[in-house]
């Protein structure tokens, strides 16, 4: 019986844990962004995974203590797709007491009629979820749209641009919708997905699974998927430096002309960002620069971030 009353205590002290992290995390990508300001409605996108209830109970955990107000409506499109549960999300929301909105657009058939069969259809999905989507956002009235992408999809989406793409480009933490009129935010880009897995796991959300139109997997995110889980097991903190290493570019130590004057260096130009180290071995720090423990107790406290009191 003890026994029992141990392993819950430790379960339930695990999951304190964990929720602080996430939420210190994603506190800490509001204020380095600028993602959440006064009076703002967010639109939460819902597609019933791991990622976007756990985005939805973290921002509604911060509305409580935020030093700013701001309102929350989360949005599901029921894609009509062969097996969608429609019943499990509204239940869901009902439940939690939180201001919803299930849009209904058949894009199944518009995208089974124009992609052959056995073909990956998620990049014409993907395009039809978003013209609705800002749609609904235009028309709730919006302020910004939250996106439930973590830390391991924006480094996963810097790979296939390098490695498939020859293009150095992530996914930003914010930024301007494609059409120009929407503000779109990332809540858990500072959040690690074996983080939310557990998480997500401890609270039994409701999961819809996302193959069920029969869509085949995406198998070059799926390589390096594979690849960044294999370093992280390998090289614990090598995931974090990467991570940093997008917040800390160096454009006269890369390549893009566009991005440096690299024609216009000339004798007596001065020295950037330490001149040309090529001859020079760059020291290896003995820990990895983003690296950070996996107890909280350990992991050092910013002021600015949206604290919770």
């Amino acid at each position: 019986m003890h026994q029992h009353q141990d392993n819950t205590k430790k379960e339930q002290y695990n999951l304190n844990k964990l929720q602080k992290r996430l939420r210190r995390n994603v506190g800490e990508a509001i204020a380095d962004y600028n993602m959440i300001e006064e009076g703002d409605r967010i639109m939460v996108c819902l597609s019933g995974g791991k990622d976007s209830y756990t985005m939805l109970e973290i921002l509604r955990n911060l509305q409580q203590s935020a030093p700013v107000s701001f309102s929350l409506v989360a949005v599901n499109l029921d894609q009509k797709q062969p097996g969608f549960p429609e019943h499990i999300l509204p239940e869901y929301l009902d439940k939690l007491g939180v201001e919803y909105k299930i849009v209904e657009e058949n894009t199944y058939a518009i995208v089974k009629d124009k992609i052959p069969e056995g073909k990956t259809t998620c990049s014409l999905c993907s395009r039809l979820r978003r013209g609705i989507l800002y749609r609904t956002a235009t028309e709730l009235g919006c302020t910004k749209i939250a996106l439930g992408h973590h830390r391991d999809d924006i480094l996963q989406t810097l790979f296939l641009n390098m490695f498939y793409g020859g293009k150095m480009k992530g996914m930003p933490p914010k930024l301007m919708s494609d059409d120009g009129k929407h503000i779109v935010i990332r809540p858990l880009a500072y959040c690690r997905e074996k983080d939310i897995e557990r998480f997500a796991i401890a609270r039994e959300y409701p999961i819809i699974p996302c193959n069920l139109c029969g869509s085949q997997p995406n198998l070059q995110r799926q390589v390096i998927g594979d690849m960044l889980r294999d370093w992280d097991k390998r090289y614990p903190g090598r995931i974090e430096t990467l991570f940093s290493a997008m917040q800390d570019i160096v454009p006269s130590h890369m390549a893009d002309t566009s991005l440096f004057d690299f024609k216009g260096i000339q004798h007596g130009s001065e020295v950037v960002d330490g001149g040309d180290l090529a001859f020079d071995r760059e020291p290896v720090p003995l820990r990895p620069a983003g690296w950070q423990p996996e107890d909280d107790e350990d992991a050092p406290v910013r002021l600015d971030v949206m604290q919770i009191r």
